[in-house]
């Protein structure tokens, strides 16, 4: 199959080409017209699929409800807001309803599903600080242990791909440095950690903060705290919830600005709410939530934010056209960032040969046209 464009994204640009797509993945990268080709999509844009590495549902599920159908009908769905690879992520809650969600995810990617790539598991929480948790449930936030960790990675059957951790409660940053040699990625979060705390943090193994800004410590100019260490600290990743709710237009901007094109993330943060209809009652962790007119979701009755319902498609937009973000650095976030930061870059959030065939075609207001997942239509408008 032959599709082209006048709009493919390439080294960083839009450029007229086509892309040669056989059993899944890129075969070949063309200038425009040299074979006839099968789409022609026009001047729409052509950009590699978004992968989501922070989570936690759609359309009604939560991967904590450990529902096999559930999962799957969020994967076959997903691409519709071009997600075409994700990670699954847990909130804190007893380890019971724990080892039971991973053991669902691993179960789903070991029978088969359809659309978007499960690249891995996210394991947020339950080693999290007391006073920054957000919304994550008080009573099972726990100490870390490498000997509980090991247990969920066993039921999870390797797939803890990325964990969330508060590095302050980590003694001897054991669990940091068991996760980091043993292929999981380490992300603080939720935590009151000081600048210096992180930056130990970072020397025994971790390598991303989780929704900057949201649930850790402050910006303080004689405190630099984590979000300090975020802005510091230039080549490790940053995820970043792209609302303009979780985080000003300006934060973001100024966010973007410190990381630059390479090691910002953007993430959803995403509840089972997400793609349903309003009004519905929703929970998190065990914990009812309410959605509100911004689409941010609150633990109910309160005013702490407990997630987003942002579609990928949308915090691209919100960060090209609003945030002002470069357009490259924006769509890094959304691809090639995450893909680095898990180390699939050789496949994934690229568009060249030998990638999977990830494929998403844009209108010029952001609207989904078309998604391919592995060179399959997974969504068309």
């Amino acid at each position: 199959m032959i599709i082209q464009s006048t709009r493919v994204w390439q080294a960083g640009q839009f450029m007229a080409a086509q892309l040669e797509v056989q059993q899944g993945r890129i075969e070949a990268v063309y200038a425009y017209g040299t074979k006839q080709a099968d789409e022609d999509y026009g001047d729409r844009r052509i950009v590699p699929g978004f992968i989501d590495v922070h989570t936690h549902g759609a359309y009604g599920f939560d991967t904590n409800d450990g529902e096999p159908e559930g999962l799957r009908e969020w994967m076959r769905r997903i691409p519709e807001e071009g997600v075409t690879s994700i990670l699954p992520t847990t909130v804190t809650q007893m380890p019971d309803v724990l080892t039971k969600a991973v053991g669902n995810v691993a179960s789903v990617v070991e029978k088969g599903y359809e659309g978007a790539e499960i690249l891995g598991i996210h394991f947020e929480g339950p080693y999290l600080d007391m006073e920054y948790k957000g919304a994550q449930p008080p009573e099972a936030i726990a100490r870390p242990s490498v000997e509980q960790f090991a247990g969920y990675q066993e039921a999870a059957h390797g797939l803890i791909r990325y964990i969330t951790l508060a590095p302050e409660h980590d003694e001897d940053f054991a669990l940091t440095r068991y996760c980091s040699t043993h292929g999981v990625v380490v992300s603080m979060g939720h935590s009151s950690a000081t600048y210096e705390q992180a930056l130990m943090g970072i020397a025994n193994g971790a390598m991303s903060m989780t929704h900057v800004y949201n649930g850790m410590t402050g910006f303080v100019h004689r405190q630099p705290g984590l979000v300090g260490t975020a802005l510091r600290v230039r080549d490790i990743y940053g995820e970043v919830i792209c609302d303009g709710c979780h985080s000003h237009l300006a934060s973001l901007n100024n966010f973007f600005a410190a990381k630059g094109r390479d090691y910002g993330i953007m993430i959803t943060d995403s509840l089972r709410a997400k793609h349903c209809p309003p009004g519905g009652e929703y929970d998190l962790g065990g914990h009812p939530i309410e959605i509100r007119d911004s689409g941010l979701a609150y633990l109910k009755g309160t005013d702490t934010i407990a997630g987003s319902t942002l579609h990928m498609n949308r915090g691209l937009k919100l960060l090209a056209e609003k945030a002002m973000v470069p357009f490259d650095a924006a769509l890094n976030a959304c691809t090639l960032n995450p893909a680095r930061c898990l180390g699939v870059s050789g496949r994934k959030g690229r568009l060249a040969a030998g990638c999977d065939a990830d494929i998403v075609v844009l209108e010029d207001n952001y609207d989904v046209y078309r998604t391919y997942c592995r060179g399959k239509v997974l969504y068309s408008a």
